[in-house]
């Protein structure tokens, strides 16, 4: 494959944040055998202490050489053989034969890589160097040959280590292809309204991305409903009561079954380890059930931090996950409801994260067509720089869409179909970067996921480590 060119969940009242974790990375540095080993070991060392002042956990060994005998190499390997880690930093302080490091990272080919070159340093007017470079322009072209997974991060002398921040950067996105292959998500009931867009391969996922897909039935969500205690329901429908602002009327008989089934999937969560969620929306819990789930999606993201869309969306959730785990953020789904001339408005008709709410959440009780009435949020949503992004597959191929622009503050519409007065859904306009009818002709999804920031190149790059197309 072609070289590939400290977070927290947001959180606000009410909302359980989480920490993405520590990034531990292996390090092996590389110098040739006639170069001075003072001069190898110094800038070696300095480099390990700027990844470690960035953040980085690294698991070391001493600099390897090229000496005949081979010894480096082999404690190298057996040192790093010994350890777990999310990438393998390959770093260069000067010239050293290819042979030398191809030996010793091969076994460590199936990790994301850096491949790091140092520099040379002035004295008394005179650039003094090691050939970093020499080594490293060695190397790549037969590394992305080999087919390793890298990024070629090189300093130059007016900078010497300036580029640890890029290494940690690149670190971000290994964490997150290695939390995405241990990643599960929950998917209750399956193929909502028959829609083919939601659906998903569970081999080719696994084999591209890494993540389950894990169906369980409603069925089972309804058993453990029943069995909840009246004072648990109680708790959660209180402290609703207390840290959300409610227009009109409140009906406490529409908070009870959504909360039910919020704590009987909380518990699935919790025995299963899932990190996102998906409903059988319509033709399950509002069919079925005869309530929206909103409410129960709203509690899940906000209580248990866990990426919740409707409707069976498998690779919406997925796309979820990989905004989370590269940017620390919710990744909120919205959906299209309008193409305009220079921009596209999103909105929800269910539920929006705490996280993403500009001000005190708000909510109100509403009946959408001829469905049930329930508990509808209907706040601001925190506008701003952001990056929309969508997975979907064709057979065993990944792409990813991925579009910036300007989230504004939407203007006064409504939903046709919403008991009047009708509510203004959450929702923003976002003035796209590019022609909205390239974006129109390049769309995967009636699902977006946002972020708030321009992300782009975090996500191409995620995309060309996991072999994922981007467009």
């Amino acid at each position: 494959m072609t070289e590939i060119v400290s977070h927290m969940i947001s959180a606000s009242s009410g909302e359980k944040s989480s920490q993405l974790p520590k990034i531990k990375a292996g390090f092996v540095g590389f110098g040739e055998v006639n170069s001075p080993r003072d001069l190898i070991e110094q800038k070696i060392n300095r480099a390990r202490d700027a990844l470690e002042g960035l953040g980085l956990e690294l698991v070391t060994t001493e600099p390897v050489s090229d000496d005949p005998a081979g010894q480096d190499e082999a404690r190298a390997r057996e040192e790093l053989a010994g350890q777990d880690f999310d990438l393998l930093i390959v770093c260069l302080a000067g010239w050293i034969p290819s042979h030398t490091v191809i030996d010793v990272i091969s076994p460590f080919a199936h990790k994301p890589m850096v491949l790091w070159g140092l520099t040379g340093y002035y004295e008394n007017g005179r650039l003094v160097t090691t050939a970093d470079q020499a080594g490293t322009t060695a190397l790549r072209d037969p590394m992305e040959a080999m087919g390793f997974k890298f990024k070629y991060i090189f300093d130059t002398p007016d900078d010497p280590y300036g580029s640890a921040r890029k290494v940690v950067s690149f670190a971000e996105i290994a964490r997150a292809a290695s939390l995405l292959r241990r990643s599960r998500v929950g998917m209750m009931g399956y193929r909502d309204m028959r829609l083919y867009g939601t659906l998903v391969d569970g081999v080719s996922l696994r084999r591209v991305i890494g993540s389950e897909v894990d169906v369980f039935e409603m069925l089972e969500v309804v058993q453990r409903m029943a069995l909840k205690d009246e004072a648990e329901v109680k708790t959660v429908i209180d402290r609703l009561l207390t840290e959300w602002e409610f227009e009109g009327e409140i009906d406490l008989a529409a908070f009870n079954q959504p909360v039910r089934m919020y704590l009987a999937i909380k518990d699935l969560i919790q025995e299963r380890g899932y990190k996102g969620i998906s409903l059988v929306d319509v033709d399950g819990v509002k069919k079925l059930l005869k309530f929206p789930p909103g409410l129960v999606m709203s509690l899940l993201m906000d209580m248990e931090n866990v990426a919740t869309i409707p409707e069976n969306d498998a690779l919406g959730s997925i796309t979820q996950l990989i905004v989370r785990y590269l940017t620390g953020q919710v990744g909120a789904y919205f959906e299209f409801y309008e193409f305009m001339n220079d921009r596209v408005l999103v909105g929800v008709p269910d539920f929006i994260p705490s996280a993403l709410v500009d001000g005190k959440v708000r909510a109100r009780i509403s009946r959408f067509g001829l469905l049930s009435s329930g508990v509808l949020n209907i706040s601001k949503v925190k506008t701003g720089r952001v990056t929309l992004c969508r997975l979907a597959s064709r057979g065993d191929r990944y792409k990813m869409h991925i579009a910036t622009g300007e989230a504004v503050i939407p203007q006064h519409w409504e939903e046709a179909g919403w008991d009047q007065p009708a509510p203004q859904l959450p929702s923003l306009e976002i003035i796209l970067d590019d022609p909205v009818e390239d974006f129109a002709q390049q769309v995967l999804s009636q699902h977006y996921i946002i972020a708030h920031g321009d992300h782009r190149n975090q996500l191409v790059d995620l995309c060309r480590l996991l072999g994922i197309d981007d467009i």
